[in-house]
């Protein structure tokens, strides 16, 4: 249950902010003093009749009684929203008018609450950028426009739509359609952003259903009426969509707002994943096109303004004044070419305006018509630049994110490599295994003068093939190992995915190998841990025999230490597994096998972070030490720690961890959590790095 108290205290620093209360007053002042055109000529009157006649068909009863075709175009939500306050106007003996700007002010402020949920910044910059905008002001209390009422709906989805509320998400998107069809623009990208990320895919029905519930419920009452359809169909607005053409020879012509959205959906369904931000940056993209390629609408400028907000804080100083420019602009603009309000029931504001357009001409208004166009071409260049282009996940969705796992026998690479598996989800993982690529099968006469950590007995060449075609976005054909039987299985295709995890014994040792990587790992483990560990697996699980495996690993040593040891030397990440002491080896099994983990990597920013979550909120003893060149840093990590403790100091690391990670990341216990937590850690750093 939401405690009011808890609400009323966050929303105090906004409601009690300078900014805040200088932007209420101008609107408050502006609500009593100017009565805009569209509000006495078209809403008002409407309204004015539905409360007067109340009914579930309030377009029919106004054109019955003579009322202007185009006064209300909207669905059945914007008429609900605006009822109450109407009707408690007038039933006061006030004008409905103010009970029509009432409800703009109340969806207003709850837009800058609902921004200030999804869009991290200070009350100071989100009052300034969104409050005392002069687009706001002008848009919807000079000219009393009401796009401010479906923009706050669709913004209000997207609230839940980063919540993972994907029902009530849908919901939302309908009844923000309903307010006013425009909003439907944005649900391509919605669903493209659900269908792009696999952790996500499953939750996609629910939108869908809350989606087509609301808009099946509200819609079907809306198009039974024909008077209601006629005022959506007769409204001018819609015709707008279409004025921009190229012709294309005789009687053929191609509407370019259409084709522009199009070829927009299709960038965004090429992304191989999308992030949050991703998704707001080309709903803003798709408002600016319609600015752009069609003679707006004022209020059309309002759709634009969360997301030209959301542009100024991804962009800084540059941003603001660009979009600043474009404001007052739009507002000097729209001064000149609209009707004006009167004020304080003069005709004053109408008078200048007409002065002012007979001293500036057609063409100097054409002129700053132009500017205006060409400011908008700007900043929504800079959005679909800085917000989209230079987006780390649109770079990302050109390559998958590739990792590489090498180390002996017996280190464990199977089992990290199934950790990973685990945090981004099978269904955004292709594993390509170094085993696969053995020459021979186990019974072949060859392992008795080679042993398969000798690079010539592993075709390195072909699995550098597959590797690269994976990374190419291409599918493999190959053959897996079966360790049970030691024999390859039939040939299988492999998919490319979002991330590739490559592992084997010769991961790292081919250069061209190590150049596919984003992130490098080598696992150097104790070698009687290794030895314990290969025992407990090839006797206890694969069912070798206790004699040939001890065997195997003294013939085996010296390619160990020629070809396998040496490519620790060529990872971003060491990881070295001990026991806590030496005599846990010599008495297997009377004691529990206690371990601690060494991690060796380049200096940077990274080991600061990572040693503070480990003893801050793991708990755990972490030795941190440089090497004699300070070039590395070494961490040797001792202590318990539980699934839930590594799950917390991976979203301290990194904050949007859920945009990298499934829906369902699965984090394990003890060391193979903090090997899961490090490596996400740089992965995490290496991303960056590769968008540098």
């Amino acid at each position: 249950m939401i405690d009011p108290r808890s609400l009323l205290q966050q929303a105090r620093p906004v409601l009690a902010h300078p900014l805040f209360l200088a932007g209420l007053a101008i609107r408050i002042v502006l609500i009593v003093a100017v009565l805009p055109r569209a509000t006495t000529e078209w809403y008002g009157p409407f309204m004015a009749h539905s409360v007067s006649h109340p009914g579930f068909a309030p377009w029919a009863d106004f054109l019955a009684s003579g009322g202007n075709e185009r006064a209300f175009p909207y669905g059945y939500v914007m008429w609900l929203a605006l009822l109450p306050l109407c009707a408690l106007a007038q039933a006061t003996g006030l004008s409905v008018i103010y009970g029509y700007a009432a409800t703009l002010l109340a969806f207003d402020i709850a837009l800058v609450f609902v921004l200030r949920r999804f869009i991290a910044v200070s009350e100071r910059v989100l009052l300034t950028l969104y409050w005392c905008s002069p687009i706001a002001l002008f848009a919807t209390y000079w000219l009393g426009l009401n796009d401010v009422v479906p923009i706050a709906l669709l913004c209000l989805a997207l609230m839940s739509f980063r919540s993972l509320d994907m029902r009530r998400a849908g919901v939302l998107c309908g009844i923000a359609v309903s307010a006013k069809a425009s909003m439907v623009l944005p649900i391509p990208f919605m669903l493209i952003y659900l269908y792009r990320n696999p952790g996500l895919r499953r939750l996609a029905p629910r939108f869908v259903m809350g989606l087509a519930v609301s808009l099946a419920l509200l819609a079907i009452f809306y198009l039974a009426s024909p008077a209601a359809v006629r005022m959506l169909a007769g409204n001018p607005e819609i015709a707008k969509t279409y004025e921009l053409t190229l012709p294309l020879g005789t009687g053929v012509q191609i509407y370019l707002l259409p084709l522009a959205l199009l070829l927009l959906v299709y960038v965004a369904w090429q992304m191989r994943r999308m992030s949050f931000d991703l998704l707001v940056a080309f709903i803003g993209v798709v408002f600016f096109l319609v600015l752009l390629l069609t003679p707006a609408a004022p209020g059309w400028f309002v759709w634009v303004l969360p997301f030209l907000v959301f542009y100024q804080v991804q962009n800084g100083r540059r941003a603001i004044l660009l979009a600043t420019g474009f404001s007052i602009l739009y507002v000097l603009v729209t001064l000149l070419i609209t009707p004006m309000p009167s004020l304080l029931g003069t005709t004053l504001p109408d008078q200048a305006a007409a002065l002012t357009r007979d001293a500036i001409g057609a063409r100097g208004i054409a002129l700053l018509e132009t500017v205006l166009f060409g400011l908008g071409v700007v900043v929504s260049a800079r959005l679909w630049k800085g917000s989209i282009v230079d987006n780390d996940y649109f770079r990302m969705s050109r390559k998958p994110l590739i990792i590489g796992v090498a180390g002996d026998s017996g280190a464990g690479k199977d089992t990290l490599v199934d950790s990973l598996e685990g945090l981004f989800g099978s269904h955004s993982v292709a594993k390509l295994s170094g085993d696969d690529y053995h020459f021979w099968d186990r019974h072949k006469p060859m392992w008795q003068v080679m042993t398969h950590l000798h690079p010539r007995a592993n075709d390195l060449s072909q699995f550098a093939h597959d590797l690269m075609a994976l990374a190419g976005k291409r599918t493999i054909v190959k053959r897996h190992y079966d360790h049970s039987i030691g024999r390859k299985g039939k040939p299988h295709r492999v998919h490319s995915n979002d991330v590739i995890l490559a592992s084997g014994l010769h991961a790292l040792y081919l250069p061209i190998l190590r150049e596919c990587y984003d992130l490098s790992i080598y696992l150097d483990i104790d070698e009687g841990l290794r030895r314990h560990f290969k025992i407990e697996r090839d006797v206890g699980q694969r069912g070798h025999k206790m004699q040939g495996v001890v065997a195997a690993l003294d013939r085996r040593m010296v390619d160990a230490r020629q070809f396998i040891h040496p490519q620790a030397e060529h990872a971003d990440v060491v990881f070295s597994l001990r026991p806590i002491h030496p005599r846990l080896l010599e008495e297997p099994g009377k004691h529990p096998m206690r371990l601690k983990l060494a991690v060796r990597f380049r200096q940077g920013l990274l080991d600061e972070d990572l040693a503070r979550v480990l003893v801050g909120v793991c708990g755990l003893h972490v030795e941190h030490t440089l090497t004699g060149d300070r070039a590395q840093v070494e961490l040797v990590i001792e202590g318990e720690c539980s699934s839930e403790d590594i799950a917390m100091a991976a979203r301290r690391l990194i904050p949007r961890l859920n945009e990298l990670l499934d829906l369902g990341a699965c984090w394990r216990d003890g060391v193979a959590g903090l090997m899961q937590l490090i490596t996400v850690a740089h992965i995490h750093e290496g991303m960056r790095k590769r968008l540098l």
